[in-house]
């Protein structure tokens, strides 16, 4: 299998986990610049959405999705299940976003069709 399955399901549909290689996560801590606070505090004035923060979130995201999939690669695995998404605040002006689940190995079950890859 030449793609990394990363699933927030216990399993890959048509594929049967054969190897249990442990946690495996990525983490990225943002810190807020001043120019975001900026302009975040005259967006809260009117209200709605604060559009940049939105999009440092989204890429902290999947940066830290990214650093998921390399570690579970390192560990071996050709899937992730159970992923999830954390977040924390450190200090006033940092957020750590964290993607953590269980790298696995699977292989396909005889048989079944292979799972949907949605883009």
């Amino acid at each position: 299998m030449d793609t990394m399955w990363i699933v927030t399901t216990p399993y890959v549909p048509g594929y049967r986990i054969v190897q249990v290689l442990g946690p495996t996560w990525g983490t990225v801590v943002r810190s807020r610049g001043i120019g975001y606070q900026f302009t975040a505090g005259l967006r809260s004035l009117a209200g709605g959405e604060i559009k940049e923060f939105t999009a440092m979130l989204n890429d902290a995201r999947q940066r830290a999705l990214d650093r998921l999939r390399e570690h579970a690669q390192n560990l071996g695995a050709n899937a992730v299940i159970g992923m999830a998404f954390d977040s924390s605040e450190l200090g006033q002006n940092m957020s750590e976003i964290l993607a953590y689940g269980t790298a696995v190995v699977v292989e396909p079950l005889p048989g079944e069709a292979a799972p949907v890859r949605l883009a």
